[in-house]
């Protein structure tokens, strides 16, 4: 296959030599590389301003980030061969960690394939193209999956706004075999089901399995709240370690009838409480109620989207976090996550010590989480580093 190339400005090849992936553009030389000469989805060979050829990039002339490294030798370009190659790749690090094949089996960058996001139910797929370049290329990504994995159906969850940015359009289809709305997977030894198709993103959150793990020396007879619970994710494990009781709060009431569902797979019906309303107004009423839990799990969507957001969002963590202080017992414990990529974990330690201060309360950091190794960060690309999930002690002063 014969390439065209893209060409960089003097220097601008440093970040890539040093591992990162991405091209900005203003980092190209427009002047004999225009990026107007390239659609969404081209394949270019990316060239130093000397003209030395540093590997082969997906191109999306339209966005800032305007390539994406697909792979450093150009004899190699994204097609079926490279994909079975990192598929397979992807696959040996998951099985090595995991004994049911319910994981994250491809995270994008991390794992050499931007774009392409794959998590595993058993013999079932649930795939997310967020590139251009990924989507021209679903048909060879579909045919890696089966040879790779051999599931009994795929399922294009085309639907997240990543897509929008590429102008690719929101979808989501069964792309082989067949899937069912709920599937099967285990986490952590419970088994759940997850609404592929009408769920959040994929239908589950497996970023969070190992925080989840950390729950059962917390939770064994205790009284425990569980607030934007999703499918119940945190609370059913809540319920499976042990805990005596675990209230589950969200807005949504699909999302409930997933706890109750996933409650009754496990025989925990008896011991788990839905409450459906606003999270925050949830908080007030049960501070009115004068209801205390001896643990509190705080895991809410991204408060912080973007940067212009960090002010806002800092202060409903801020909001959130305070208000499950003050429904914990004497002696009682908080796991505050956060998912904001642009949220350090710094400063969320800094928003739990601050609200436990204004409470006349003491604090114990008991220990940090991030998201799980089928969600491995790619060290010079911060923002595939996004999980924090912090475990502390709340006592009186």
């Amino acid at each position: 296959m014969s390439l065209p190339s893209l060409r960089l400005k003097a220097n601008a090849d440093r970040r890539l030599r040093a591992g990162h992936l991405w091209v900005y553009s203003n980092e190209v030389d427009t002047a004999s590389t225009p990026l107007g000469a390239f659609a969404a989805g081209d394949q270019a060979v990316l060239e130093a301003a000397s003209g030395k050829a540093l590997g082969i990039v997906g191109v999306s002339p339209n966005n800032l980030i305007c390539a994406r490294l697909l792979s450093r030798d150009t004899k190699h370009p994204l097609d079926k061969s490279l994909l079975v190659h990192r598929l397979q790749v992807a696959l040996s690090l998951r099985e090595r960690l995991f004994d049911k094949p319910c994981y994250r089996l491809v995270y994008g960058d991390s794992d050499l394939l931007p774009g392409l996001v794959v998590d595993r139910f058993f013999d079932i797929l649930v795939v997310q193209l967020a590139s251009a370049t990924m989507e021209r290329h679903k048909d060879a990504v579909l045919e890696a999956l089966l040879k790779v994995l051999k599931p009994s159906g795929v399922l294009w969850k085309n639907d997240s706004g990543a897509r929008d940015a590429e102008g690719l359009p929101r979808h989501v289809d069964t792309a082989f075999g067949v899937v069912p709305e709920w599937v099967a997977l285990e986490e952590n030894g419970v088994s759940f089901e997850a609404p592929v198709i009408a769920g959040q993103k994929t239908g589950w959150f497996y970023d969070h399995r190992m925080n989840r793990a950390r729950l059962a020396p917390y939770v064994k007879g205790k009284r425990v709240l569980d607030l934007f619970s999703y499918i119940g994710g945190w609370g059913v494990q809540a319920a499976a370690f042990g805990a005596s009781e675990v209230m589950c709060v969200d807005a949504s009431a699909f999302a409930l009838d997933g706890v109750e569902r996933n409650a009754a797979r496990n025989g925990l019906s008896e011991r788990i409480i839905c409450a459906e309303g606003d999270v925050f107004a949830a908080l007030r009423e049960l501070k009115a109620a004068d209801e205390r839990f001896d643990v509190v799990i705080a895991d809410p969507p991204a408060f912080i989207k973007r940067k212009k957001d960090i002010k806002n969002g800092e202060a409903a963590y801020r909001r959130l976090n305070e208000s499950a202080m003050r429904l914990l017992n004497k002696d009682g414990i908080l796991v505050s996550a956060s998912c904001s990529m642009h949220l350090d974990e710094d400063n969320l330690q800094n928003i739990l010590l601050t609200s436990a201060r204004h409470l006349d309360r003491n604090i114990q950091l008991l220990e940090r989480g991030g998201q799980g190794p089928d969600h491995p960060v790619h060290p010079a690309i911060a923002e595939t580093r996004y999980i924090k999930s912090l475990t502390c002690r709340l006592l009186p002063s």
